[in-house]
């Protein structure tokens, strides 16, 4: 694992290195999938907290903008060329694939079925599913996920910015995978 820190004006006018691969960094067995997200600062910001999670790619899913985008560049501090990306017009056959490869499928969103994040108990390689602002992830993938998991909220407010929400959930999916690996290590 190489040891890189750039502060954010130095991410924005730096190129990784020429020899530079994603996985020269430390990731987990972790990926984001976007479905239709169409906020570019939302995309460049899911960049940013891939890195700072050690995420192991992103997957662009449906009509999701793509880099490079000035707005993500900027969102991102230039991220999105440090880590790994693809992108997908069907999230559905995406998600199908990534099933295939053996990845858990957990959707965050608030459904009938839907779990309390800090009751699921994520297995990987695992694959977390992140919709739409306004509709949320795509019905006929909830249909195949493993899990649906949600924020519970206290206020009048229904759901949050599905970056923090992502934020929320991904930080609780690291902090297991590392006590994981920890309690493996010992």
């Amino acid at each position: 694992m190489k040891r890189l820190k750039l502060n954010s004006k130095q991410l924005r006018r730096q190129l990784p290195p020429k020899d530079f691969l994603p996985g020269d960094f430390y990731r987990t067995p972790v990926v984001l999938v976007l479905d239709n997200i169409q906020d570019t600062y939302n995309i460049g910001s899911f960049f940013r907290l891939a890195d700072a999670l050690g995420i192991g790619k992103i997957y662009l899913g449906g009509r999701t903008v793509t880099p490079p985008n000035p707005k993500i560049h900027r969102a991102s501090v230039g991220l999105w060329q440090w880590v790994e990306w693809e992108h997908y017009l069907d999230t559905l056959k995406l998600v199908k694939e990534l099933k295939k490869k053996g990845y858990f499928i957990a959707a965050i969103e608030q459904s009938s079925t839907s779990i309390p994040y800090r009751k699921f108990k994520p297995r990987f390689p695992l694959a977390l599913i992140l919709g739409h602002e306004t509709q949320g992830v795509n019905p006929k993938v909830l249909k195949i996920a493993d899990a649906v998991v949600e924020i519970p909220l206290f206020g009048v407010n229904r759901s949050l910015n599905v970056l923090v929400a992502a934020s929320v959930v991904g930080y609780q999916v690291v902090s297991f995978w590392q006590e994981r690996k920890k309690v493996g290590d010992s």
